[in-house]
């Protein structure tokens, strides 16, 4: 009988012969001593639940998260584990652990049930209550969902089996933002919903073995991109992949025996960007394309190969589809979307496809990931005299380590150096929390001060194939001759999960003292944080750059070497953020920028200097929404030429889910302030308006200087006046008057044919928007005090400045209603699936409902002939000037006017449509119809129907939407509106000019 029952425990922890397994890369636990093991059973028969989220909750203890390690064994859970912030979990041993569900297991059998689910925190200490994730198991009330903020999660060398009867299980529901990661995962996922809910930054070496879908996902917590490399999925019941907005990066990713490879949901858009995708008897299209003819759809593909593929792609709402040629065949180039013909010109819709087929398929191409070495070839540093106790230095003790031993392992801790710490060819530096581990130098290191060239706190030799792995990397706050990492190693080489400290998410000690709001701390005081140069080349791979003390966060110069970067996030830099200086041979894929309201009102996304044959795709160039300061341009080109751009996302957008006094929701919030142009030739003096676009090729030889205006300008645009610094909020009164704001200096200007320029009013009082009413007097919305303010001022005596109270919201007899001109809503950020249909509301449903929605407030003028419905404001800081408000009618860039039962034009930007709807009660409005195929900034429509569409131009629509002409402005313009005395003149706001244009 004893030897039954051994026999049985013997079956349950062997590998199921009908399973394929992957081999652990952990094959011993790294020595830690900070590290948290979990004492589990591990038998497949024991509940493990309790043991792991008590392993995990140990490492969260102090709020900066920690490192788990689970044993090999078979780990049988019943709830949700919950992955608190900046927590990784690494399986170890001889096999990779196994986390899984047992047949028919309570709570899983239906809706969306995670097994495993990454979660956040008060994201700004401000007190909000949590937003709990909709798909725990049981119901959690206390956990904070991920948000922008959730950092350095980690999940790696752990697989997961779902038995039958759990048709709503999904593995992982991993919402996570900048280092978060899974890798080395293979997911078994028999009855279950998907391996992957909520997909956020990057994964590495995943595969996927049956379930409805491999992965399952919408937008990332901090809206950035998804990357995906070295992955498989094979026999899904619906598709590999189903997903919107997540600006899916996928890089060596097999796909077979599935209908489909890539679904993107009905009318949905994404930014989807393929290099050496494999399709292999995928049986109704490699990728279903939705929502056509939208800037937001983007699709694009570098050498995709396929076999037993009939159609390659096929477009959801017309029907047309891309067959593939005979049995195998490559896709060299595919792309879908807005197509620039070259700089300086608007887009069109266009689909490119270069396919020619194969007599068989090729082998599957190398990783794209190196693997690092094994475990017993990894030397503790802390066995070599190396202290990391954030006291010692460790300069000599380190560098004496390099020196005699290929590949090092650093423990959680702070490691002190001053002096260039420098690598051998093959050094292999390995640590596994970039948070919890630095490497860094004390504030005013004599070798880091005064006037010199760059010093760095790394070097590589030059030329090898070294390897930097899970490190963080800090140059302190004074050291102005730093740079974190000064790379030279050869085209083998990497740098992967690589935290430069400073900015975000920094965890500092006593060490280096002088923190960011020290005076001592010169914002771009230090050189660039990343360097390549000198012929350094290689892999990048989850990146994190955000040290705002540098000039750039990622700078490469002077090599042809080839380069792979893998989502790069480089944020918060006072100039620039990437950097490309006489460069050749590279390609970024998914890059994302950030610049902050303090720091970066003034700096660019990218600028490529001198530099040639450079891919730039699925990039993302972003303006935090509290941007106060108009700029440019994201990217800037010098001399440089054959860049090829791919799924280019200029924004200043954002979104989240919070719970406070008044309820719960999910919150949209757009900057008036984003890049005015995606790109400027500062060669050719060549700009791109379209900050949303699938396709540009600039070609081999540069654009010469332009001897003339490179900007094109319609012979009837006429400027009025300029030197503002940013205008917006225009109305025009019954003479056809036109009032507008200047935010930034509180005036408001007046200007008409027979006055000229005017200032009415410089009062500090915030003014934002202005409406007028019946009897002439300003409505004024105001961004002072928490919930914004309304008041009333007269043209004829400014200073007569009335308060106007929120009052109940009621019907008015002949008051017209002023809304918003411009909307984002599109519901982003947020579970948005419905857990019977497993289907998502569209784009257009969210901005329905979201206009449809009456508003329980109101603001209504003196003379009672006009309203405006008080929208919900959205606070974060103090709550005085200092704080920044949001709301739908503070973000737009106007307002527009109409009475209960008239129709009303309005755009959202979120779908880049323009709407006509009916106005109703409470400001609501109802029978939204799509009246012209762009929308943006704003519009404005004649006595005859003809719409005027700011959009980086402005497009002109007859009144059934047919577009007649554009109007070329030589600025990017913001508002429209049609005044002058014979309501004739179209005004034309750009931030800081205004022009006008005579109506034809």
């Amino acid at each position: 009988m004893k030897a039954i029952c051994l026999l049985c425990v013997a079956l349950l922890l062997s590998p199921l012969p009908a399973l394929a397994r992957s081999t652990s890369v952990y094959l011993t636990a790294p020595d830690d001593p900070r590290a948290v093991t979990v004492k589990g059973v591990g038998d497949g028969r024991a509940d493990d639940s309790a043991a792991i989220q008590h392993a995990i909750d140990a490492a969260a203890v102090g709020g900066h998260g920690g490192v788990v390690f689970l044993p090999s064994g078979r780990y049988r859970i019943s709830r949700t584990i919950f992955v608190r912030s900046a927590v990784r979990i690494f399986g170890v041993g001889a096999t990779r652990p196994i986390i899984s569900l047992a047949d028919n297991s309570a709570g899983f059998g239906a809706g969306v049930a995670a097994m495993v689910s990454f979660t956040g925190e008060d994201q700004y200490r401000v007190g909000n209550v949590p937003v709990p994730p909709p798909t725990s198991v049981p119901a959690n009330p206390n956990i904070f969902d991920a948000t922008s903020s959730t950092f350095y999660s980690a999940l790696s060398n752990v697989d997961f089996e779902i038995g039958q009867g759990n048709a709503g299980a999904v593995a992982v529901r991993f919402r996570v933002a900048q280092h978060g990661f899974l890798r080395h995962i293979d997911f078994h996922l028999g009855s279950g919903l998907a391996g992957i809910y909520q997909a956020g930054n990057e994964c590495e070496n995943l595969r996927f073995y049956g379930g409805r879908y491999g992965i399952l996902t919408e937008k990332t917590s901090p809206a950035w991109q998804f990357t995906l490399i070295d992955s498989e999925f094979e026999g899904q019941r619906d598709a590999a992949i189903r997903e919107h907005e997540v600006d899916l990066t996928l890089v060596n990713v097999a796909i077979r025996d599935t209908p489909v490879g890539i679904e993107i949901d009905r009318g949905h858009s994404d930014s989807l960007w393929g290099k050496d995708v494999r399709f292999e008897n995928v049986s109704h299209a490699g990728v279903v394309i939705s929502n056509e003819n939208n800037v937001f759809t983007q699709i694009g593909f570098d050498n995709a190969i396929a076999s037993n593929t009939p159609v390659f792609a096929r477009f959801r709402d017309s029907g047309k589809t891309v067959p593939g040629q005979g049995r195998h065949y490559r896709v060299s180039d595919f792309s879908y979307g807005l197509k620039l013909p070259a700089l300086g010109q608007m887009g069109e819709f266009a689909t490119d496809v270069t396919m020619a087929p194969l007599v068989r398929m090729p082998a599957r191409r190398a990783p794209a990931i190196r693997a690092l070495p094994p475990v017993r070839e990894w030397a503790n540093v802390r066995g070599l005299g190396v202290k990391g106790d954030d006291e010692t230095d460790d300069t000599a003790a380190l560098q004496r380590a390099i020196d005699t031993h290929r590949v090092l392992y650093l423990p959680m801790g702070r490691y002190r150096v001053t002096d260039t710490i420098r690598l051998r060819p093959d050094s292999v530096l390995i640590s596994l929390h970039p948070s919890l581990t630095h490497l860094y130098l004390p504030d005013e290191t004599p070798a880091y001060m005064g006037v010199g060239s760059a010093k760095a706190l790394i070097e590589s030799a030059r030329g090898g194939d070294a390897i930097v792995s899970g490190l963080g990397l800090w140059t302190g706050g004074v050291n102005p001759r730093a740079t974190a990492l000064l790379w030279k190693a050869g085209a083998a080489s990497m740098v992967n999960d690589v935290k430069i400290q400073g900015g975000g998410g920094t965890v500092l000690t006593k060490g280096s003292p002088i923190g960011f709001g020290d005076p001592k701390a010169r914002f771009d005081g230090q050189h660039p944080s990343i360097w390549v140069t000198d012929g350094g080349g290689g892999t990048f791979a989850a990146i994190w750059s955000p040290n705002t003390l540098a000039s750039a966060g990622f700078y490469v110069s002077n090599t042809r070497t080839p380069g792979h970067v893998y989502e790069l996030s480089a944020e918060h830099h006072y100039r620039v953020e990437i950097v490309l200086d006489n460069v050749e041979n590279w390609e970024f894929l998914a890059p994302q920028t950030e610049q902050e309201v303090r720091d970066g009102v003034n700096a660019i996304s990218t600028e490529f200097r001198n530099s040639r044959n450079i891919l730039f795709a699925n990039y993302h160039g972003y303006r935090v929404t509290r941007s106060i300061k108009p700029m440019d341009a994201a990217v800037k080109l010098y001399n440089s030429s054959d860049i090829r751009f791919r799924n280019v996302h200029v924004n200043a957008e954002s979104g989240f889910a919070s719970c406070d006094a008044k309820g719960c929701g999910t919150y949209l919030r757009a900057s008036k302030f984003p890049f005015e142009n995606a790109i400027k030739d500062m060669t050719g003096q060549r700009e791109v308006r379209e900050r949303e676009f699938a396709r540009l090729d600039l070609p081999a030889t540069p654009v010469p200087a332009a001897t003339a205006s490179a900007v094109p300008v319609s012979p009837d645009v006429r400027k009025l006046a300029d030197g503002f610094y940013s205008i917006a909020g225009a109305a025009v009164d019954a003479k056809g008057k036109l009032y507008f704001v200047d935010r930034q200096f509180h005036r408001i200007h007046g200007w008409s044919q027979a006055e000229g320029l005017s200032i009415l009013a410089d009062a500090p009082l915030d003014p934002v928007n202005l409406a007028i009413d019946r009897s002439g007097r300003l409505m004024v919305l105001s961004s002072a005090g928490r919930d914004a303010t309304v008041y009333s001022i007269d043209p004829a005596r400014p200073s007569d400045v009335r308060v106007i109270a929120p009052t109940p919201a009621k019907p008015r007899d002949g008051a017209a209603t002023a809304l918003p001109v411009n909307m984002w809503a599109n519901g982003e950020f947020a579970d948005r699936i419905d857990p019977a249909t497993y289907q998502f509301p569209t784009l257009a449903d969210f901005f329905l409902r979201a206009m449809a929605a009456p508003k329980p407030q109101e603001y209504v003028s003196p003379d009672g002939s006009l309203v405006l419905p008080a929208f919900r404001v959205w606070n974060q800081g103090p709550d005085d000037h200092q704080g920044w408000r949001w709301s739908d009618s503070l973000d737009a860039y106007g307002l527009v006017t109409a009475r209960p039962g008239e129709r009303v034009v309005l755009t959202n930007a979120s779908e880049n449509r323009t709407y006509s709807g009916l106005v109703g009660a409470a400001g609501s409005v109802t029978d939204l119809q799509v009246v012209a195929d762009r929308g943006g900034e704003s519009v404005a429509r004649d006595a005859a129907g003809n719409l005027y569409v700011a959009n980086g131009q402005v497009f002109v629509y007859d009144a059934g939407g047919k577009p007649i002409r554009r109007i070329d402005i030589p600025e990017r313009p913001l508002q429209v509106l049609i005044g002058g005395a014979d309501r004739r003149t179209l005004f034309i706001l750009t931030h800081h000019s205004l022009y006008a244009a005579t109506l034809q």
